[in-house]
């Protein structure tokens, strides 16, 4: 069991030998000893912690944090279900939530699935089978609520979620009794609720705000056994803090800047990386300033929220252009030196390529294919002769409001090097006009814009060198693709539409190489998991999500072949060899 060459195959030869490789080369024997010993079926569970998180490669079998890892690379090293095979995947269970819509990722966890319902229900379920567990309700009050919750966290014992009127919530992960609740911010005033999904780090559950609205957002984390706040990180600096000179006037007290989806962490550096929303007015402000740390990446001190560093990749966006997506953590070679690096792709259809200690800018590459807003981007990675907007005439602008990327997250492959990404290439004719003043919790815009295909591009999902920015692949949909991504050590990248199909590419050529009607769109996240040795892949159906709406606009022919809304979760696997 000791030796790297082994691979712990003996039990049950489902972990990519290479990724168990690198474990092996960096980890003392009897710490792989104990990695190995996780991936044996114990019959009962062991209490997540941060120790498991920072180690999630090493028992590929469970499913712990939204992305999969802390890196958020979205891949799992399962090989049982492969290229070859994948033709023979069938369903093996499937539960209904008994709602409409449902875009959550469910999380495993020692053969224990934890899924968010839209209606601030949470379901244990039995991975293996679907049988449920426990069921966790909570009433929603009349009044302002958020879209629901679209991830979840575990660790110590309890299993942490935003609820759509703003709260934090701890359950107990074995019952799933309430522990603690903790009420983030009155949406009332705000107008605000949690970000898509929250993050477990050492004691914290760290999450951030979401919203298009007239508010000053923020970071925050909680002590995860007491819901305490333990430090707050804003997004947008107040009076004597560095970069609150960017800031015009007053704007700064409503400038939006929304911390959207979830972060990563590295460890090591002991940092939490996350990205940034566009300052309000949403589009077409005439203030001046770069207002920070609008359309940014920061990298904060994951003990007190301090910022290390940031990034701004867009000073003062007038094109809602989001820095809000999933920064993804590569250790890799850069210009002959191995280097911490995090790649960050944005809405505006650049991905940034950072040292991920210093925050140096390094490079970037058009993920998209329609760009017009810019006409490119300069040595330190800022965009050069920006279009301009007008209150007399609509402007085209590529990528738009719906951007070329949003919150259907990307996916990393350390087999092949290659970082997977949707682009929308989703356009709008703009134009400005009055704003008003802002209203704290109120939509705050500053142009009317009319949303219209990309001249140039269909979407598609597409593979690139991670590193250089090589395009490999692309794989053009029907549809803009409301799914994100998942990898696998078996060379597969998992997805679905809107038309309702889930399906899997071939990682090294983007051949569409299986599917499944699900019967309602898929917006989610799929997964992938073990249980008893048995590989599974996890997606669910439910059409809940801005990309349903987009592509009804986009494509109004095509609004009668898309499903309606579902919300159940399929579990595919090979079919068990009978004896």
């Amino acid at each position: 069991a000791l030796h790297c060459g082994n691979s712990c195959f003996w039990t049950g030869g489902f972990m990519n030998a290479d990724i168990f490789g690198r474990i092996c080369r960096h980890t003392k024997p009897l710490v792989v000893l104990a990695l190995c010993l996780l991936l044996l079926p114990t019959g009962h569970a062991a209490e997540v912690t941060s120790d498991r998180l920072a180690q999630s490669e090493a028992e590929p079998e469970n499913w712990l944090t939204h992305f999969g890892n802390y890196e958020a690379w979205a891949f799992s090293a399962l090989v049982q279900i492969n290229r070859d095979n994948v033709g023979e995947v069938v369903p093996v269970w499937s539960f209904a939530t008994g709602h409409k819509g449902l875009n959550s990722t469910p999380l495993v966890a020692d053969g224990v699935m934890y899924l968010a319902a839209p209606q601030n229900q949470i379901f244990a379920l039995n991975a293996a089978t679907g049988e449920m567990l426990w069921t966790y309700t909570r009433e929603i009050p009349e009044g302002r609520v958020a879209r629901p919750t679209a991830g979840l966290a575990v660790g110590f014992g309890l299993v942490f979620f935003g609820t759509v009127d703003n709260h934090m919530v701890a359950l107990d992960a074995e019952t799933g009794r309430e522990v603690w609740d903790v009420q983030i911010e009155d949406p009332k005033q705000c107008g605000c609720g949690p970000s898509f999904a929250p993050l477990l780090v050492k004691d914290k559950i760290v999450v951030g705000v979401r919203g298009e609205v007239a508010h000053r957002s923020y970071i925050n984390a909680f002590d995860a056994r007491t819901g305490a706040l333990a430090w707050r990180f804003w997004a947008i600096p107040g009076p004597g803090e560095a970069g609150h000179e960017t800031w015009p006037d007053d704007l700064w007290k409503l400038g939006g800047a929304s911390t959207w989806y979830a972060g990563s962490y590295d460890p090591e550096l002991n940092l939490i990386y996350w990205g940034i929303g566009n300052p309000a007015p949403m589009l077409g402000g005439t203030q001046p300033g770069d207002k920070l740390y609008t359309n940014s990446l920061v990298a904060l001190n994951a003990d007190t929220g301090a910022v290390k560093w940031h990034y701004q990749e867009t000073p003062s966006d007038i094109f809602d252009l989001d820095s809000a997506t999933e920064p993804v953590l590569i250790d890799a070679e850069y210009e002959g030196a191995m280097r911490k690096l995090v790649l960050h792709p944005t809405k505006g259809g650049f991905t940034y390529l950072l040292d991920r200690a210093t925050g140096e800018f390094l490079k970037a590459y058009p993920h998209s294919q329609s760009i017009t807003w810019t006409k490119g981007l300069d040595a330190k990675g800022q965009p050069i002769n920006r279009q301009s907007l007008s209150s007399d005439y609509e402007t085209m602008v590529c990528p738009s409001v719906s951007g070329s990327r949003g919150a259907q997250h990307s996916a990393f492959s350390p087999r092949t090097g290659w970082w997977y990404t949707t682009s929308l290439e989703s356009c709008a004719m703009v134009k400005r006009i009055d704003p008003g003043a802002p209203k704290e919790g109120q939509f705050y815009n500053a142009a009317s814009l009319i949303a219209v295909l990309s001249p140039e591009a269909p979407p598609h999902v597409a593979a690139f060198d991670a590193i250089s920015g090589e395009r490999k692949w692309t794989f053009e949909t029907d549809l803009v693709n409301g799914s994100s991504l998942l990898a696998t050590g078996g060379d597969l990248i998992f997805g679905g539409d809107l038309l309702g199909f889930a399906w899997a590419l071939d990682a090294r050529s983007g051949t569409k190489v299986w599917s499944f009607n699900m019967g309602s769109g898929v917006t989610n996240a799929p997964i992938s998991y073990a249980v008893n040795g048995r590989q599974y892949v996890a997606i669910g159906a439910g059409a809940l999500s801005a990309s349903a709406g987009l592509s009804t606009r986009l494509w109004p022919e095509m609004a009668a072949r898309m499903p309606p809304a579902g919300s159940s979760i399929f579990v595919f696997a090979l079919p068990e060899k009978k004896p």
